[in-house]
């Protein structure tokens, strides 16, 4: 299998025909000023994919969960129904303590959603074969835009055009000033949060499959657990950072 290549990879070519006319009609690349190909829409079908795992193992834990003597004794092993408990349950206490019990129940949706689909997302880097949608541009800049519109809109529903004003600064006479590094600092952040993920998981799975390549047995070894951390590592920030934004934009003008 070609370095550049995964298993989505051939299965695409089965259409390329029908694909390559669609990418046509897209037209050139803001980033690059070239038209997308076929292979273009190997990322979106990456994360559909995972978006598909997500819900069936959120519905099969979801089926557990429902059932009351199932909550009550622990399992005695690591199940699926553990693992989403520990997983949301560490984000949803790194929120709550960010935003406190109310705030962390009404935004964990969109925090829980985002932890979920990275971890799984970045995961695919650890399988040989698998696309990683999380090392494309396009991929984690709409997860990061999902987050900069959701953010902006909390804080536009609950402090009105305090959010607004809060961005000129804490002086009328300043806000010539300070309004203008606000907004870009505003609008840094999607690019932040894709960008970051993007680097580091496109770099990850590249190094991956280099070293696989060279020793199938020996040296993936060390490689695997450096690639674990950096899943995690990424998981945690970008959700960190998802957390961090809605928690400044809706807190209250007084605090």
């Amino acid at each position: 299998m070609p370095g550049h290549s995964t298993w989505f990879t051939f299965l695409l070519a089965g259409l390329k025909d029908n694909l390559s006319r669609n990418a046509s009609l897209i037209g050139d690349s803001i980033i690059n000023g070239r038209p997308p190909t076929w292979m273009s829409f190997e990322p979106i079908v990456a994360a559909l994919f995972v978006a598909v795992v997500v819900l069936i193992l959120a519905t099969m834990a979801g089926v557990r969960l429902k059932r009351l003597d199932e909550m009550v004794v622990p399992d005695d092993r690591l199940t699926l129904r553990t693992f989403m408990e520990i997983f949301l349950g560490y984000f949803y206490d790194l929120a709550k303590s960010m935003m406190g019990s109310e705030r962390a129940k009404k935004y964990f949706p969109v925090i829980g959603a985002s932890a979920i689909f990275v971890f799984f997302s970045n995961v695919m880097a650890l399988l040989p074969g698998m696309p990683v949608a999380t090392s494309n541009l396009n991929i984690t800049l709409g997860c990061a835009l999902v987050v900069f519109v959701l953010f902006n809109a909390y804080g536009l529903k609950v402090n009105g055009w305090n959010y607004i004003k809060h961005l000129a600064g804490p002086a009328w006479y300043l806000a010539w000033l300070v309004l203008p590094i606000e907004l870009i600092s505003l609008c840094v952040r999607p690019i932040t949060l894709s960008v970051r993920l993007m680097l580091n998981m496109s770099v990850d799975h590249l190094i991956l499959g280099i070293f696989v390549s060279l020793l199938a047995l020996v040296i993936p070894v060390p490689l695997m657990v450096l690639g674990c951390l950096i899943v995690l590592i990424q998981t945690l920030v970008f959700t960190l950072l998802t957390t961090i934004y809605i928690s400044l934009a809706t807190e209250h003008e007084h605090h």
